[in-house]
């Protein structure tokens, strides 16, 4: 009926404990040091290999496959789908067209984001919804008296990361096709044997790299079928702790953890609007109405947020200097500490890095940190709080042009 949304919920895992993904028959016995992650509800791996290191090599510099199956995902379809869509992103999905990804923010009525993930469109009038949160209910809400279908697809859809500077020959080595084509942020669909997928020229690493939309069912064959297409160029299976690295050298904000979203936030300093995490480029108020429109222009009329979103690299020196004053040899952690730490200006606190960790590829330390607008040009000395065996000191940072790496490949 026309003005009426349809939802399309299938019957969710009711246990409380986690599950393997459609990946986990080939995943688990990878994990040899079974170390894994609640993710949604899902197992998710942190790492295959003895080192995550080996992991972020092969996705810098051959391939990697990494499951992603925990992201949510939605179909929505009908009449009113791109109304839907164009209601409640905040870039303008008229101009998006089929074939096309775009990734994007959507905010409350506040302009506050609530998520942030990407929107395929896969016909006239069908969409791929993912994200990082439960988003079904959100979307209800705002289609009222829209013509629209709205289908929850996290189960029935398995999701592989390719990922790397091999990840092409991989897909075509598997496919038996060219991908020369699929270019930045475009889809297509495909097969892998007889299984039919989609692939989107997308990725949360920073680098060359797809990533495959699979039927539950068929998950394991593509699995196999991408690690025997790839043995003959290095691939090899990721968990999380590499993907934290890649994606922090890539800039990329991870929720919960560089921003709490509007339907977590418990005071106004947890709540973030795009232009606070550096997503500010992707607010069109070109566009028709959307979700937060007024209060993001209201914010934009006075000069933009309070708080950015920048890129640190932190001294090395003074780190060194930390541990040498404890009679230590400097050390660093491999993994991204997502934990808060104060960021200081002129001796009092303004901010705080959120993620923070060594980059292999930059030989740098660096974090992801929100500080008053007064602090974010290129350039701004600041100072981040660093503690070596419990006594807290702090180490010169540098505010510099994000993202960290730019690897033009990514859109080659």
């Amino acid at each position: 009926m026309a003005g009426l949304c349809q939802t399309v919920v299938p019957k969710p895992h009711t246990g409380r404990m986690s599950v393997g993904t459609p990946f986990h028959p080939r995943t688990s016995p990878l994990n040899t040091k079974m170390q894994w992650r609640e993710w949604s509800g899902y197992f998710a791996s942190s790492v295959y290999a003895d080192a995550h290191d080996i992991e972020y090599n092969a996705i810098r510099e051959a391939a990697a496959l990494i499951d992603v199956s925990p992201l949510y995902k939605y179909l929505v379809s009908g009449p009113d789908a791109l109304r839907l869509v164009d209601r409640v992103v905040t870039r303008d999905a008229t101009k998006l067209p089929v074939g096309g990804v775009i990734y994007t923010p959507w905010c409350d009525e506040h302009g506050k984001v609530v998520d942030d993930g990407t929107v395929h469109r896969l016909d006239d009038r069908l969409y791929r919804w993912t994200a990082a949160d439960p988003q079904l209910r959100w979307l209800r809400q705002n289609s009222a008296g829209l013509d629209v279908t709205i289908t929850e697809e996290t189960e029935a859809t398995a999701a592989l990361a390719l990922q790397g500077p091999l990840s092409r020959d991989v897909l075509e080595a598997a496919t038996g096709e060219s991908f020369d084509d699929l270019r930045y942020f475009r889809r297509r669909p495909s097969k892998v044997g007889k299984v039919k997928i989609d692939v989107s020229r997308t990725g949360y690493t920073g680098d060359l790299g797809y990533e495959l939309w699979i039927p539950t069912e068929g998950a394991v064959k593509v699995w196999d079928a991408l690690m025997k297409a790839g043995a003959a160029y290095g691939i090899r299976p990721a968990g999380m702790l590499a993907l934290d690295v890649v994606r922090l050298e890539a800039g990329l904000v991870l929720i919960e953890v560089d921003y709490t979203s509007a339907r977590h936030a418990m005071n106004p300093e947890q709540n973030y609007s795009s232009g606070e995490i550096g997503l500010g480029r992707l607010v069109d108020f070109d566009k028709g109405d959307f979700v937060g429109r007024l209060a993001l222009e209201r914010e934009a009329k006075n000069g933009g947020p309070e708080r950015r979103l920048v890129g640190l690299q932190l001294d090395w020196d003074d780190i060194d200097g930390l541990y040498d004053a404890q009679g230590l040899p400097p050390a660093i952690s491999a993994s991204v500490d997502r934990s808060p730490v104060p960021v200081f200006a002129g001796g009092r606190q303004v901010g705080r890095a959120t993620s923070h960790g060594w980059s292999p590829i930059l030989k740098q330390a660096i974090a992801l940190a929100s500080v008053p607008r007064a602090q974010e040009a290129i350039g701004t000395r600041l100072a981040v709080e660093w503690s070596v065996e419990g006594r807290r000191g702090r180490v010169g940072a540098t505010v510099v042009e994000l993202p960290f790496l730019d690897l033009e490949r990514k859109r080659a």
